[in-house]
Order: C-alpha cells, then sequence, then structure tokens
C-alpha cells in the first residue's frame, strides 16, 4: 500500500530526531510568479515513477517544463546530484526530513541547494525526548508545544545558517489549530521564530485544508515565506482522509494566491499532489498541474 507523504515524514521522523538529538548540544516567486520564471516540482509527488525510471522520470518533468527539483533524498545526494545534472534540472531546495540535519545540510552542499526545509517538528521532538528515555506524548499542537516547536527550529535554523543554509519550516494542516487568543498554532511559529533563522514553506492545500486561506498568510507576512507548495485536494477531503487533486480540479483557485505570493517576494514554487493517483499516471499529474500552472505566472 502507497504511503501518504505525512505517513512518510512520520516514519522518517525517527532518523531524523536522532540525527538531530547526536548534533545538538542537549544530547519575488521563482516558480509561478512573473512571466517566463520557471516552474519547479517536489520529487516526492513522482516518486514511484522516479524509483522505477529516474533519469527517465527526470528527463519526463523537463520535457514538460519544470527546471526545478525539492529533492528528498532516497539513494545518496551524489546519485540524485547526477542524475539532475543529465536531466538539466536543479534542486534550490531539499526536505531533510529522512536523513536528520547534519546529514541533511551535508546532501544539501552536494546538491547546491540553498534551503532545507522539514516538517512535522512536534513529531520529532516527541522522538527526541523517547530517545532520551523521557516521557513523549503525542502532539498536541497547544500553545506550549508550538513555544517549544519554535526554539526546535531556531536551534535549526541556527545550524543551518552556519552551514550556509537557509532553514525553511513546511506545514501540514494541523499547525492550524486554535491556541486561544486569536492566534493558531503557525501564528505562534511565525511569531516567535527568529526572522533570519526560520524561513516557511506554505504548503496552500494543507493551509486550505486548516481552514485558512493561503494568501491571507502571504500578505501578512512578507519576506518570510520563500517557498510554496502548489497542491489541492478532492472535494469532501478532511478527516483522516486527504485524497489529492490535479491543480485545478479541487477547491482552490490559486490566481490570487499566485497574486499573494508574487507580492510577498516568493523565490519558489513546487507543485505537490498527494495520492492516491487512481484518476492518472503521477507523471500525467504533473503535466496537468504544469499546465494549470503556466498561465498564472
Amino acid at each position: 500500500m502507497k504511503m501518504t507523504r505525512r505517513q512518510f515524514l512520520s516514519r522518517s521522523a525517527m532518523c531524523g530526531a536522532a540525527a538531530w538529538l547526536a548534533a545538538s548540544p542537549s544530547g519575488r516567486l521563482l516558480a509561478a510568479g512573473a512571466p517566463g520564471k520557471p516552474l519547479g516540482i517536489q520529487l516526492y509527488m513522482v516518486l514511484k515513477s522516479y524509483q522505477d525510471d529516474p533519469i527517465g522520470t527526470l528527463k519526463t518533468l523537463k520535457s514538460i517544463g519544470y527546471t526545478e527539483i525539492e529533492a528528498i533524498i532516497t539513494t545518496t545526494a551524489k546519485t540524485l546530484r547526477d542524475q539532475l545534472k543529465e536531466a538539466g534540472l536543479r534542486s534550490p531546495s531539499m526536505h531533510i526530513d529522512s536523513l536528520g540535519v547534519e546529514p541533511g545540510i551535508e546532501a544539501a552542499h552536494t546538491l547546491g541547494s540553498q534551503f532545507v526545509v522539514s516538517s512535522m517538528l512536534p513529531s520529532m521532538m516527541q522522538k527526541e525526548l523517547a530517545a532520551q528515555g523521557k516521557p513523549a506524548p503525542e502532539p498536541t499542537y497547544s500553545l506550549d508545544e508550538a513555544k517549544r516547536t519554535a526554539e526546535y527550529a531556531n536551534r535549526i535554523g541556527e545550524q543551518a545558517k552556519k552551514a550556509g543554509l537557509q532553514y525553511a519550516y513546511h506545514n501540514h494542516h494541523k499547525e492550524f489549530t486554535d491556541v486561544g487568543g486569536g492566534q493558531t498554532f503557525y501564528d505562534v511559529l511565525l511569531k516567535e521564530t527568529d526572522h533570519q533563522l526560520v524561513q516557511f514553506e506554505l504548503d496552500c492545500g494543507w493551509v486550505h485544508m486548516g481552514g485558512k486561506n493561503p494568501a491571507d498568510y502571504f500578505k501578512a507576512n512578507p519576506g518570510r515565506i520563500p517557498l510554496m507548495h502548489a497542491k489541492d485536494f478532492l472535494p469532501g477531503a478532511g478527516g483522516n482522509d486527504f485524497p489529492g487533486a490535479e491543480l485545478g480540479r479541487g477547491t482552490l483557485d490559486y490566481k490570487p494566491i499566485m497574486a499573494a505570493a508574487n507580492a510577498a517576494g516568493l523565490k519558489h514554487c513546487f507543485v505537490e499532489q498527494e495520492g492516491p493517483f487512481a484518476r492518472m499516471s503521477q507523471l500525467e499529474a504533473a503535466r496537468v498541474d504544469y499546465a494549470y500552472l503556466r498561465p498564472l505566472r
């Protein structure tokens, strides 16, 4: 059975937390904005196709029109670097959840990425506590946990900055849980993190699933969100069921989102779609997504 992206990240969080524990002292819109700018895609979206035929998949993405890949590492960074070079693609950003902070930074240098990105930090914190033999309750997305997560993100951001990289936090829907005082968990992260150390990758589909408007976050936080995931879900998604939709075939209108992102100074936009891919293949979906976004540039 194919894992969802959230399951993939959750299962890899333990490895990431262990690496972080070892390293810790305590144990404008480039892709879909201005005319002529390129579009990117998160490699996870086409993972099965990539694993079956790495070079063929990357060259197909290039032929569709994508020029940037947001990387995840499934083999080695050197292998992916060489594959991207052969396909004529670049990777300005990579997700490090499955690697951990130190290995992720090393992989980013190998790939020539500028941004290192992680998500599900409350789960990583839980795994870290368990590794220390301390009580490790399930994440609650409370106010106190938001503040602890912000501190944790600052630590990662400082480590990335020392390595000449920029750290960014990627959201899912639970970050838009109300924590009182008219704030969400995500609002606390924005406020409590150091602007120089921690920037954000706004996954617009998950923002929408959290009951918020992605455009509002771009408008309220200029210069803070250099990365974006363009994602959508089928009507009726929610609860524990989040079937992905091709852009333009779900519930989000990306025209106002793109306008707000462009005005806020977004640098890279990556298409990403959750499964299942029952209606078409991953590469066919990637082609539909590109066709939808291209006129909005």
